[in-house]
């Protein structure tokens, strides 16, 4: 805590280029190379899936787990169901290429909030074809909330209150629910982790893994180029000689605005919560490093019972939360690489109601419809729209183009093209070679 409040830039480094991949940057060869050795993987059932899924959607004005979201798709899948079957097409790639069929297995992080509500939607849903002992919820553990003053606060009579330890609470969990047990047991090599929010997220990406594998990293984070030097992310970088997340609070407006010989930002990783493991690496941090992890502080409208004995819920925040960051294990990785993938293609999170800005249900939506449009035109489909000309490719609010600015092409956010493909049909644009050259009426709605 000696370097609380301060600037961090005079400490930062940033990677080397050497421990850089890049989706943009890469040759077909290179990222089939990449696709292959995850493949292999995934059919020796060596990898496992981490999802971080203990928020509610209370800015969202609901109150069950995020994953239980719809945001409005033709097909009206939740995001728990995307995902679902995105790690069901995954299988399927593999099973295709190595003729072995491997399974994933998807542990689900939750919180206290969200366990319950979580395991019923997936048993009522039949696990959305996935098999039930290949889904595996587990609960993070909670932390006291405290006043300014260091006091512990009510949360009922006679009950303290407590909240979720954070993401980083993960570690701990792991250990204590006996999910660390559970990989070993299952040979489990190799994990990916990741938020619920995202709904353009490539679960389990075998890009991302395969470029990790060929480089013998035991921990990565995909990123995203930063939007613009001031962008409200955290980026990736070296601290001390440590890798760790930065939040951009951390560093002045001049390193934020520093920039490489071909204009890219000197810090431009954008942390999206997307990260890669080995087992090993996993183990070692639970079994040796969590505690050292340092507890985060956030200022939060913490509900309480005054001296009467009433329930109070303040207006501002009067409190404090503890919590640990998933990504500060960082700093314990010896081989560590970061890959940087497409925001358009990879990152929209559902985090605000209608009406926000921006990460919001139409926002996810439109994003999604926007991917898949441009799947089907790069395969060579023809999409056709109601007047029997063809669509014009529709913009992705998740475009690195797409800041809030009030004049940024708001005519053309309010183009749709209502194309939607179930990720049972593709995981990420390939199996569409049939549409070539065909002519598709829309809406449409590939299953």
């Amino acid at each position: 805590m000696s370097h609380a409040g301060e600037k961090l830039d005079d400490r930062m480094q940033p990677l080397t280029e050497s421990q850089c991949g890049s989706i943009a940057k890469s040759t077909d060869q290179d990222l089939a190379h990449y696709e292959n050795l995850s493949l292999e993987e995934i059919s020796k059932g060596k990898v496992g899936i981490l999802l971080l899924a203990g928020g509610q959607g209370t800015r969202l004005g609901t109150s069950y787990p995020k994953g239980m979201y719809n945001v409005g798709l033709p097909s009206q899948k939740t995001l728990f169901q995307l995902q679902s079957e995105r790690i069901l097409s995954l299988q399927k790639l593999a099973e295709k290429k190595t003729g072995r069929s491997g399974k994933i297995t998807w542990y689900i992080m939750t919180s206290a909030s969200t366990v319950k509500p979580t395991s019923q939607f997936f048993e009522n849903n039949n696990y959305f074809g996935l098999e039930a002992e290949n889904v595996v919820v587990f609960q993070q553990g909670t932390l006291p909330c405290f006043t300014f003053e260091g006091k512990m606060i009510l949360g009922e009579k006679y009950k303290l209150s407590i909240a979720p330890d954070g993401n980083g609470g993960l570690y701990r969990a792991l250990r204590n629910e006996g999910i660390l047990k559970d990989m070993k047991k299952k040979g489990i090599k190799f994990i990916q982790l990741y938020c619920v929010d995202n709904i353009l997220v490539k679960v389990g990406d075998p890009l991302f893994m395969g470029y990790c594998l060929s480089k013998g990293a035991e921990c990565a984070n995909k990123v995203v180029p930063k939007g613009f030097p001031t962008e409200a992310v955290g980026i990736t970088c070296k601290v001390d000689g440590h890798y760790q997340v930065v939040e951009y609070s951390e560093i002045t407006q001049k390193s934020a605005e520093k920039r490489n010989r071909d204009g890219s930002l000197v810090y431009g990783a954008a942390n999206i919560c997307i990260h890669f493991f080995t087992f090993d690496f996993i183990e070692r941090v639970v079994m040796f490093n969590e505690r050292s992890l340092q507890h985060h502080v956030a200022k939060k409208k913490i509900p309480y019972v005054d001296s009467a004995g009433v329930l109070v819920k303040p207006d501002k925040p009067n409190g404090i939360k503890m919590e640990k960051f998933v990504f500060d294990v960082f700093q314990f990785a010896k081989n560590f690489v970061v890959w940087e993938c497409l925001r358009d293609e990879e990152f929209a999170p559902l985090k605000n109601a209608e009406g926000a800005s921006d990460f919001t249900p139409t926002h996810c939506r439109n994003s999604l419809l926007a991917l898949h449009q441009k799947w089907l035109r790069i395969a060579g489909a023809k999409l056709i729209n109601e007047a029997g000309e063809e669509a014009k490719q529709m913009g992705s609010p998740a475009g690195e183009d797409n800041n809030n600015a009030p004049d940024n092409n708001n005519d053309e956010k309010q183009y749709v093209v209502m194309c939607e493909i179930s990720p049972l049909v593709s995981y990420a644009g390939e199996n569409l070679q049939t549409y070539k050259g065909k002519s598709l009426e829309l809406p449409l709605l590939l299953e």
